[in-house]
């Protein structure tokens, strides 16, 4: 079948799936109160592809049919192009504020058929087979995938590295005639109330004896006796005026209980060949998926500097600190954008004729993101003050007494109205006040792992040749 419409997925979310938010369980996804502006959000990511086909749209390369640009995997640098075209329309439309868009496992599960050799080495050759199958379908069906990496925190003193005794952890606890029994839990399944199916792939590397955690698999989300449990909704009401971000990017985070959920054959990509868990996400994964990261982080970028500046001219802010902090954020788009271009433009074969971009311009923005993110956050508020919470809501700016007033008393600089001044403050405290805003930030310090970690791995990676040529010349030239 063809890429799907946003009323193909909002049905697609009638099943037997058991989400829980509060102490509830959520029987209808699009029309509960704590998800349906997301999901007509995410509804309307899909409708985009074909709005916006000629870039998001491409042929499926065996059956002709249009699958989303996201499941590409290029084979030359105009593959790459094609491709960011497909993914910069996902990231403007969301501003960035949504990391897990579809495209993102899109991406993922297309590298990982694409380099199915790296999945097939150490007598995992059934396992990759698999997997390239599933790609199919996912691209085919145009399945929503979440995912889930991260073993629960028991207690950090002991869980790293983890303990082969450790009974919380997604583990395999048996066979059946048609696949494996799971049991345990795993975090942080991002979009999974709007998901059709779940992914668990490698996360850290296991240590040895670790065999039963080594587990790789993909199942719909209504497999019976697995549960989700999501965090408080930081959603609003539908008013787009009061709300123009937490009323339609909400995209939830859910904690996810396997309580022996079998898993069909045919689904499982991995199972307790500690090998291959422990290398396949080390080579071709990272410079795949940072494309998707890294253009999204950048368009997130380029808003928050569009809307600073707009906020200053707003209310006729020219002072030096306030230009200086605005070139600040623009710096930081512009060095994102830099890096993403330096990557694409420098692409490295993968194996089976793939091209990826350079992974190192991806490397550093990923080891310093966390920290930018945070500060367009601060940035935001720093120029916004106490406008921030100065904005009527859209109730009140429609009351035909109190109107006048406002018009009058909320006005900005020149030629702005009181109407643009509060629209503007209220959008810049949903991206950086907002109970939204602050589950945002806090993804984006952690949602490719901590920006500490990311440098260490970074400078463990690096490529040292010219740097140490430069290094070498005055450690190992005469001395007269």
């Amino acid at each position: 079948m063809p890429a799907r419409t946003g009323a193909e997925l909002l049905a697609g979310l009638r099943d037997d799936r058991e989400i829980w938010v509060g102490d509830e369980r959520v029987r209808d996804i699009a029309g509960h109160p704590e998800f349906a502006g997301a999901a007509k959000g995410l509804a309307a990511v899909f409708d985009l592809q074909y709005a916006a086909a000629e870039d998001c749209l491409y042929p499926d390369p065996e059956t002709g049919e249009p699958i989303n640009v996201s499941h590409m995997a290029p084979r030359s640098k105009e593959d790459i192009q094609r491709r960011h075209r497909g993914l910069a329309r996902i990231a403007e439309h969301t501003v960035g504020v949504m990391g897990r868009t579809p495209d993102y496992m899109n991406v993922t599960y297309a590298g990982f058929a694409a380099c199915s050799h790296e999945w097939a080495e150490h007598g995992n050759e059934a396992g990759a087979e698999r997997l390239v199958e599933y790609q199919k379908l996912l691209r085919r069906k145009d399945i929503c995938l979440t995912h889930t990496l991260i073993h629960p925190t028991i207690d950090k003193a002991t869980d790293e590295p983890l303990r082969t005794d450790n009974d919380a952890v997604l583990r395999k606890v048996g066979d059946t005639e048609h696949g494996i029994i799971v049991r345990g839990a795993r975090i942080l399944a991002t979009l999974a109330p709007f998901s059709d199916e779940i992914a668990v792939y490698p996360g850290r590397p296991l240590p040895e004896g670790g065999e039963k955690f080594a587990l790789s698999f993909c199942i719909p989300m209504s497999a019976p006796r697995m549960r989700f449990f999501c965090r408080d909704s930081v959603a609003s009401g539908p008013n787009r005026f009061d709300h123009p971000l937490s009323s339609r990017f909400d995209e939830q985070d859910a904690f996810v209980i396997f309580d022996d959920v079998e898993v069909p054959r045919d689904r499982v990509f991995i199972d307790g060949n500690i090998d291959v868990y422990n290398q396949v996400m080390t080579r071709s994964w990272n410079p795949n998926v940072m494309q998707q990261t890294m253009i999204r982080a950048q368009t997130k970028l380029e808003f928050a500097w569009g809307l600073a500046t707009a906020m200053a001219e707003a209310i006729g802010d020219r002072s030096p600190q306030s230009q200086q902090m605005l070139g600040e954020l623009w710096s930081y788009a512009q060095l994102a954008a830099s890096a993403v271009r330096a990557a694409e433009d420098h692409p490295a074969d993968y194996g089976n004729g793939v091209l990826f971009p350079d992974q190192a311009p991806f490397s550093a923005l990923r080891a310093i993101m966390p920290t930018w993110m945070p500060r367009a956050n601060e940035i935001i508020k720093l120029l916004g003050s106490h406008n921030l919470l100065a904005t009527p809501s859209w109730g009140l700016m429609q009351n035909p007494d109190l109107r006048p007033l406002f018009d009058h008393y909320l006005r900005g600089a020149k030629d702005t109205t009181a109407e643009r001044r509060v629209r503007l403050f209220r959008l810049a405290w949903d991206y950086a006040g907002s109970a939204l805003a602050n589950r945002v930030e806090l993804y984006e310090r952690f949602y490719l792992t901590s920006g500490a970690r990311n440098q260490q791995r970074a400078q463990m990676l690096a490529n040292r040749d010219r740097a140490t040529r430069l290094l070498d010349r005055f450690l190992k030239e005469p001395i007269d």
